[in-house]
């Protein structure tokens, strides 16, 4: 490892464990957490993911949960890439990283689906319900993650710690978000009262971290599981509902389409295929949606103070600043309509 290429001892440690071969390392555009890098090594074609250079806020960036989960989900009816390798020695990059294998497919990030038929559009998100589902049926304890987080508390705990980064964020106390604290109050009043199923939650299920396949509607992979945790189905089923909330300039939200005409579901119809093959699970409530604003806010917070700071992972990261304000205002509609 060099300053000038922090990834110059990838290949010799590739080489000492899988024998010396060709190799090429690409970094991938588009993700504002984790770095993310195309890795050939021979044949096998991977990708790497690795901790952000720079300060990391304590529990954030745990990659090494990452690669514990998709081990964990191996054969269990859920699409996730296959793990490869775990490196926690800092002395081969610079910072831990894993390895997991590369899936070919097509990921969405405009949830409008250009260039997509109406026809398979309404499959597309079928079919993300599906997986879902699929992902909040399985038992923790059964895979061997019983102890992957405290379900118990779950509402409270994460509100405080996004609270907590918002309170810590150098930007904000330049700029505050007005809608941040009075929709942070209304969450903390109004937390469910139904007791929910405890799952293996993403935390940040949402069409953009799913691969499909390239020929069928036909998830093959759900990446990014950085937040991922032991908690309640409906955290990620509120979240997964955002992009019923914004407007295609909001980070490829689809509020304000002619859904019908472009052969997307609507929210109600989105939420309802969930509960057709989900395992018993409560009603989905404003709570979920307005915390899932509230949350995915407060990400959004954290990637500008990171941009500011230097060491945000994609592209644009600061243009992404002002959506903060907009989810939060958007949480907040929601709390006041409730």
């Amino acid at each position: 490892m060099t300053p000038e290429n922090p990834f110059s001892g990838l290949q010799p440690w590739l080489d000492a464990r899988f024998g010396p071969a060709d190799y090429d390392l690409r970094p991938i555009a588009g993700g504002q957490s984790n770095p993310t890098c195309m890795v050939d090594h021979g044949d096998r074609r991977m990708v790497l993911r690795t901790q952000p250079l720079g300060p990391i806020l304590k529990g954030a960036h745990a990659i090494d949960r990452e690669y514990r989960v998709l081990q964990a989900l191996q054969g269990q009816g859920v699409p996730v890439p296959e793990p490869i390798l775990y490196c926690a020695d800092d002395g081969v990059i610079g910072r831990p990283f894993y390895l997991m294998q590369r899936l070919d497919g097509r990921v969405f990030h405009d949830n409008s689906l250009p260039g997509i038929a109406p026809s398979e559009r309404g499959e597309i998100f079928a079919e993300m319900a599906r997986v879902m589902a699929a992902l909040h049926a399985v038992d923790p304890m059964q895979v061997g993650l019983g102890d992957f987080g405290r379900p118990e508390g779950y509402y409270p705990r994460q509100i405080a710690r996004w609270w907590q980064q918002c309170q810590d964020s150098q930007l904000l106390r330049r700029d505050p978000i007005t809608a941040l604290a009075p929709l942070h109050d209304w969450l903390s009043e109004n937390l469910p009262d139904q007791d929910e199923r405890v799952s293996i939650a993403h935390g940040d299920f949402r069409l953009g971290n799913l691969i499909f396949a390239p020929d069928a509607p036909r998830v093959i992979g759900i990446l990014d599981w950085e937040l991922s945790t032991l908690g309640p189905a409906l955290a990620d089923l509120g979240f997964a509902c955002m992009a019923w909330r914004t407007r295609p300039d909001q980070f490829g939200g689809i509020a304000g389409l002619d859904l019908d005409a472009m052969g997307i579901p609507d929210r109600h119809s989105f939420v309802t295929h969930y509960y057709d093959h989900a395992a018993p699970t409560p009603p989905l409530q404003p709570f979920h949606e307005a915390f899932a604003l509230f949350r995915f806010a407060a990400i959004f917070v954290g990637i500008a103070d990171r941009a500011a700071a230097g060491n945000a992972a994609g592209q644009g990261a600061s243009d992404l600043a002002p959506l903060a304000a907009i989810f939060a205002e958007r949480g907040l509609q929601i709390a006041k309509r409730a």
